[in-house]
């Protein structure tokens, strides 16, 4: 067989597939995927009567058309293939499967053809062919205009082709990953540039399951890029990824689509590090990660998680300083928290609880009130949302006033300060038992008494200077006030602290307080810049949440703990190489805390 028989055959073989292809793509709904199949079968309706012209009527002068009609078939056919898989109707695995293939065939066949119709190889293909070739060449030579013309149209025809074969060089083999916040400091800077290898992580089809099976697990510690599950996932929102990834790398990055409801560049996808791995149950407090397993119940610190992790920025090389940005706690303020976490670890509860009952007495007796209303009503004192951390460790003034001139007020200040202890939990917690059985909590139902007595004491004090008949305006020079308000401000900021220190038992246990455990294939992320860093511990919207579920009367903080894992199908895969900048390039682990 000669060389043009060949190209005629495999030809013939690429627009069978194509018609194939097309098939296969014919929607049942009437939504945006009805256009897949005209799409397709009307470029393979074209491509079929330039072939008929080319081979069998033997006009050379289609030779240009013919090619590029070749070239662009498979950018054509993959976006009928997205277009397609929009739709209301799920197009079957087994449908997928056969897409897939014939666009294979197409893609290799192309390549194959283009290599036999390149200028040097063209006159074993036909003679005729090049001589048409050649004299076309020289007449667009001789015309100015009409060859600056072509030269644009081939410049562009050449940025269409290499950004479609870097999208599927990014969706297939490899991408390079620009790090585009401060979560991962000190690893990685803002502009740090990483390879990331998707070989081996299974990569798809885009909207679709069809592709390279998974290769390779992860282990904690590794670092990984992957889809930000923040986000909803649509056919929509995924088809508007993989065009907004076209558009950016056309306009060469100045126009990205890939944008929120908001219109905000969404921030997708992320580099995190592995910090919790298939079969474990985490929880984390005061800055240490803590895991169990199905084979053991005690929660046990994680010990490598401490060698990443940096809490405070202040403490990393010297080195990294000019390029860090944001040091989210200044030295002083980070010393306060440690402060408050011992604080809160050596109190005493029984100590504490006596306190409390001599708070509130203390209370009764400035008060003056005598009449008591009935238990059902004292609650209703306080809405729930009134019992905010923040504003009452702030206005203890304020509380005092309404307290003293609201019948029940002395009754509600007593549940306030001793709820706590008069449940089952509570005299467990008397009695030294670890409340919740994990250190979460535990320090939480610690840390809600130890903000009622900074609440308590700052009240019952107020209202020792009000019955003193002392005036408001000295009231800020008192001295028990001023050593009572710094430790309210010690603990107000903790409490906005709070979610990014600490995170509760992950899964959460069931009902019945049996664990569950991070499921198969599925992987726990978090920032190695606990303190900047909005990872899988967190949702992006907060709520006013009780500061423990063992206190009906627990104070209130902001909150936005929503832990979640991340499934293997969302990962594109591992950050392997910095090759930028070049003062820090290699592989990347925990070389950052390494001076």
């Amino acid at each position: 067989m000669d060389t043009k028989s060949k190209v005629n055959a495999m030809t013939k073989a690429f627009i069978a597939s194509s018609a194939l292809f097309s098939l296969l793509n014919i929607a049942c709904s009437f939504d945006v995927s009805i256009l897949s199949f005209p799409i397709s079968i009307c470029y393979t309706a074209v491509l079929w009567f330039v072939y008929r012209s080319l081979f069998a009527k033997e006009k050379a002068n289609f030779l240009n058309v013919f090619k590029y009609l070749l070239q662009y078939a498979p950018i054509v056919h993959m976006a009928s293939y997205i277009i397609r898989r929009v739709g209301a109707w799920n197009v079957p695995f087994l449908l997928d499967v056969l897409c897939v293939l014939s666009w294979l065939c197409m893609f290799i066949l192309n390549f194959v053809i283009m290599s036999f119709l390149k200028p040097k190889r063209l006159e074993s293909v036909d003679k005729q062919w090049k001589i048409v070739s050649d004299n076309i060449n020289e007449k667009i030579a001789k015309h100015t205009a009409l060859k600056t013309c072509l030269w644009l149209l081939e410049w562009v025809d050449a940025l269409f082709q290499s950004v479609f074969a870097v999208l599927l060089l990014n969706i297939f083999l490899v991408q390079l990953y620009v790090i585009p916040s401060e979560s991962m400091v000190p690893e990685f800077l803002i502009g740090d540039r990483v390879i990331v290898f998707k070989l081996l992580n299974g990569p798809k089809f885009p909207m679709s399951k069809i592709g390279l099976p998974y290769m390779q697990g992860y282990k904690r510690g590794d670092i990984v890029v992957f889809r930000n599950p923040h986000y909803e996932t649509t056919k929509i929102s995924e088809m508007k990824t993989v065009l907004s990834n076209f558009v950016y790398m056309i306009t060469l990055t100045h126009v990205n689509l890939n944008t929120d409801e908001n219109g905000s560049p969404k921030a997708d996808p992320l580099v995190k590090r592995v910090a919790g791995v298939s079969g474990e149950q985490l929880v984390m407090q005061d800055g240490v990660l803590y895991h169990r397993t199905k084979e053991s119940d005690e929660f046990t610190a994680v010990a490598d998680d401490a060698t990443w992790a940096a809490w405070n920025l202040n403490e990393v090389p010297k080195r990294l300083h000019s390029g860090i940005q944001v040091f989210p706690l200044p030295q002083q303020i980070y010393d306060v928290m440690l402060e408050v976490e011992e604080e809160r670890r050596e109190m005493s509860m029984q100590e504490a609880l006596a306190e409390c009952i001599a708070l509130s007495q203390r209370f009764t007796s400035l008060s003056g009130q005598t009449e008591r209303i009935a238990e059902n009503e004292v609650k209703s004192l306080y809405q729930k949302n009134e019992l905010y951390a923040l504003s009452l460790l702030a206005k203890p003034d304020s509380i005092e006033r309404k307290l003293i001139a609201t019948n029940g007020g002395v009754q509600w200040f007593e549940e306030f300060m001793t709820a706590w202890a008069k449940s089952d939990i509570g005299q467990n917690a008397l009695n030294g038992e670890v409340v919740g059985g994990n250190p979460y909590d535990e320090a939480n139902f610690r840390l809600n008494v130890l903000i009622k007595l900074a609440i308590g004491r700052s009240v019952v004090r107020c209202a020792e200077l009000a019955s003193a008949q002392v005036p408001y305006s000295e009231w800020n020079s008192d001295e028990y006030l001023i050593s009572y308000n710094k430790l309210s401000e010690a603990l107000s900021l903790y409490i906005r602290l709070l979610d990014s220190r600490n995170m509760p038992v992950f899964p959460k246990n069931n009902a019945d307080g049996s664990a569950n455990y991070i499921p198969e294939n599925c992987y726990f992320m978090m920032g190695d810049n606990r303190f900047n860093s909005l990872d899988m511990r967190h949702s992006y919207e907060y709520t006013l949440t009780e500061l423990t579920a063992y206190d009906e009367y627990s104070v209130l903080y902001e909150s936005n703990m929503s832990p979640q894992y991340v499934s293997r199908d969302k990962m594109l895969g591992k950050a392997s190489y910095r090759f930028w900048p070049l003062s820090r390039k290699g592989v990347p682990g925990h070389t950052g805390k390494i001076e």
